[in-house]
């Protein structure tokens, strides 16, 4: 994990441009001024090797980052029983529109959120940091939370009870949620929450936890502009904490 302050893609593009310049320079400028050793060979700078070794990686990473798919470790348990903590999944970056890097200019539009899809975004106010929550409201849908049910426009989702989820900080019974077309596992920790009631606003979107009772999510930072969306988690490709064993079962598991 990276610390708040550092803007990634914003470093990817730096380090991209400068090594670019550097191969770039020598290539039509310095390379025909170079005196060749005396045995022939003509050495090359140690910042023009390195940045001939670092600049194609660099520029496929930046491409791949920006518009096709981003990797995203699950830090918190916000999203139980869904996503483990140390769960590493595949972000697709096409899936809400193709947007430049740093300034999040949306250059070509592929699509918006959908009710039940499990999203990344940067959070409200702090650009740096990623959430990972689940779209619950789209804009103008009205969003009522009242004893562990969620209402969308008037049509309370059916819980179904699925049994219990119990860690070393989390003991909860879990239940199947389903609105729209979308059915998922939530779980829920606390007999009583406090009900709310809201309208999404336009251009926002009202996203929530799977862990009901234990998530920062739009109850708190309040709904998520359509510019912070980063993209759509698809799978699992990886599920591994420090000084324990990967989970290989979670490998690939499509996310619902």
């Amino acid at each position: 994990m990276f610390p708040e302050w550092v803007n990634l893609p914003l470093m990817f593009v730096l380090l991209t441009f400068g090594t670019g310049v550097v191969v770039a320079a020598d290539k039509f400028y310095f390379r025909k001024r170079r005196t060749p050793a005396l045995d022939g060979e003509i050495q090359l700078p140690v910042i023009v090797d390195v940045s001939q070794a670092f600049f194609p990686l660099l520029l496929v990473i930046l491409v791949l980052r920006s518009f096709v798919f981003e990797p995203y470790r699950i830090p918190s348990e916000s999203m139980l029983p869904t996503l483990l903590i140390g769960d590493f999944v595949v972000v697709s970056k096409s899936s809400y529109g193709l947007r430049l890097p740093v300034t999040n200019t949306k250059i070509f539009d592929t699509g918006k959120p959908k009710r039940g899809e499990v999203v990344v975004f940067r959070k409200p106010g702090s650009p740096n940091i990623n959430f990972i929550k689940r779209v619950i409201g789209i804009p103008g849908d009205r969003i009522s939370y009242r004893d562990h049910v969620l209402t969308v426009n008037g049509q309370r989702t059916v819980l179904t009870p699925a049994g219990r989820f119990s860690n070393e900080r989390n003991d909860g019974a879990m239940f199947g949620e389903q609105f729209d077309d979308d059915g998922h596992t939530i779980l829920v920790q606390r007999p009583y929450t406090a009900p709310f009631d809201t309208v999404v606003e336009e251009g926002c979107y009202f996203m929530m936890g799977d862990n009901r009772d234990n998530s920062s999510d739009s109850r708190v930072i309040g709904c998520v502009p359509e510019e912070n969306l980063v993209g759509r988690a698809t799978r699992v490709w990886m599920s591994w904490q420090l000084w324990d064993m990967p989970r290989w079962s979670r490998i690939g598991d499509k996310i619902q």
